[in-house]
């Protein structure tokens, strides 16, 4: 009970940081999977086996983002019967989504293994990385009932307030994962198999503590396997709020799958320097992102308990926080660019694209803050549709657009990656005009 935070009662400035921060290192150790796998394979194999590596994040998002986005939609409807004092609401939530986590990990399990290739031929992979990317692609895959059970069941804790017990998880799966890396990799000479096979088993250690976590649990939020069960009232509120979330997600993957292809016109140097960039965006945007999560589950339990002017200074103190905690790293990663890209790749071409992203996109991202935390506060709240319209339009339709008009234009590497700051721009506008909106309505 004592890792639970009191959203209802309170100053709120401190609970949220006591939130946000556990949640913004959970974020960036689960983002070091990856990491770890491209700093390995491009210091201890190929430069295609980093390109490999590297630009498979389009392709993982774009899959899991629709079940991600329902684990988001579980952490609101618990939270919101938190605020209620709702116990027995809590408890058909929690069966509901054990059973959503694991049926969602076997499903997305065959349809990566089934359609890892086909994409990939679509993205226009180079010839030399495909079949690298495509061996690592469905052994990542062979793991995804761990992580959708980790992510439904950190749902669960976060929804109380609990942020450091999931940390404390990707501590030890992180240490798992990157010890096996390097025996497999750099001991056993294994090239893009070795680290995905490291992955999946730190993935196994993930799931296994976080259930054992909510086995041992206190009340209504005890996993309780003999009563697992699809709970309708309840799922359908976690799908009203999680489908629209999940969309929004793959539709923005699938845009950044669109300009990962055009990225891979450049060739292998731009793919290794790409990814390693855009571990750093990566990791900027989840701690933007842990303030957003903050806000959905500090909003959820508070407009569930009817307090709306803590809804309203919410939303002020977590735009606040997230802009200036995304701008300090920001300006810190740009930097120091050579010292960071280093730890991926000495290769002076992959050097030369990584930095020259980095300072169009992280110089910028400070931005997006507008649009996440704007559209976080409005599905703590409970309107999950319009944000994520909004965003498909302003993140997702207008960067197709761009690759498609705009980018043939101006057919070089920065008039590509160009249009980040110019999507997060229009959407960062888009959202907050629809949360000034809604909020003079709803917490009036």
């Amino acid at each position: 009970m004592s890792q639970k935070i009191d959203m209802l009662h309170g100053p709120l400035g401190r609970k949220i940081l006591l939130f946000a921060i556990p949640l913004a290192a959970s974020s960036v150790l689960q983002q070091l999977f990856n990491a770890v796998d491209v700093a390995v394979v491009g210091h201890y194999a190929s430069s295609e086996a980093l390109a490999a590596v590297g630009s498979n994040s389009p392709v993982i998002n774009l899959l899991i983002n629709l079940f991600v986005g329902i684990s988001m939609g579980a952490n609101v409807v618990i939270a919101n019967h938190i605020g209620q004092n709702n116990h027995d609401g809590v408890r058909r939530a929690v069966a509901t989504s054990g059973i959503v986590a694991v049926a969602s990990g076997f499903a997305l399990m065959l349809l990566g293994l089934c359609v890892a290739r086909p994409i990939l031929e679509l993205m226009g992979t180079p010839a030399n990385v495909i079949d690298l990317a495509t061996l690592y692609l469905r052994i990542y895959f062979c793991g995804m009932p761990f992580i959708m059970v980790f992510n439904f069941g950190a749902s669960i804790l976060r929804s109380m307030g609990d942020t450091r017990r999931p940390f404390y998880c990707l501590v030890i799966s992180g240490v798992v994962n990157t010890v096996l890396n390097l025996i497999l990799v750099v001991g056993f000479g294994m090239s893009v198999d070795g680290v995905a096979i490291a992955t999946v088993a730190a993935n196994m250690v993930n799931a296994a503590m976080v259930v054992y976590i909510l086995l041992h649990e206190e009340g209504a939020f005890r996993l309780q396997p003999r009563k697992l069960a699809i709970h309708w009232s309840e799922f359908r509120k976690m799908l009203q709020i999680g489908v629209p979330t999940g969309v929004q997600g793959m539709v923005f993957s699938l845009s950044n799958v669109v300009i990962q292809s055009s990225v891979n016109s450049f060739g292998s140097a731009a793919m290794g320097g790409s990814a390693a960039s855009l571990t750093y965006e990566q990791f900027c945007y989840f701690v933007m992102s842990a303030f957003c999560g903050a806000a959905v589950t500090f909003v959820g339990q508070n407009f569930g308990a009817g307090q709306k002017e803590r809804c309203r200074r919410v939303f002020r103190l977590c735009m606040l926080m997230a802009v200036a905690s995304t701008f300090v790293c920001n300006v810190v990663i740009t930097v120091f660019d050579g010292f960071f890209v280093s730890f991926f790749s000495n290769d002076p071409a992959v050097f030369a694209f990584a930095s020259e992203r980095i300072h169009i996109t992280l110089l910028t991202q400070v931005i997006a803050c507008s649009y996440e935390v704007g559209g976080s506060v409005l599905r703590g709240m409970g309107h999950s549709a319009l944000p994520a319209v909004m965003t498909i339009f302003g993140t997702c339709l207008l960067r197709l657009a761009w690759v498609f008009f705009v980018f043939p234009v101006f057919p070089t590497y920065a008039g590509l990656m160009s249009v980040y700051p110019v999507s997060w721009a229009v959407t960062g506008a888009l959202v907050l005009a629809a949360y000034f909106r809604i909020s003079r309505r709803e917490l009036a």
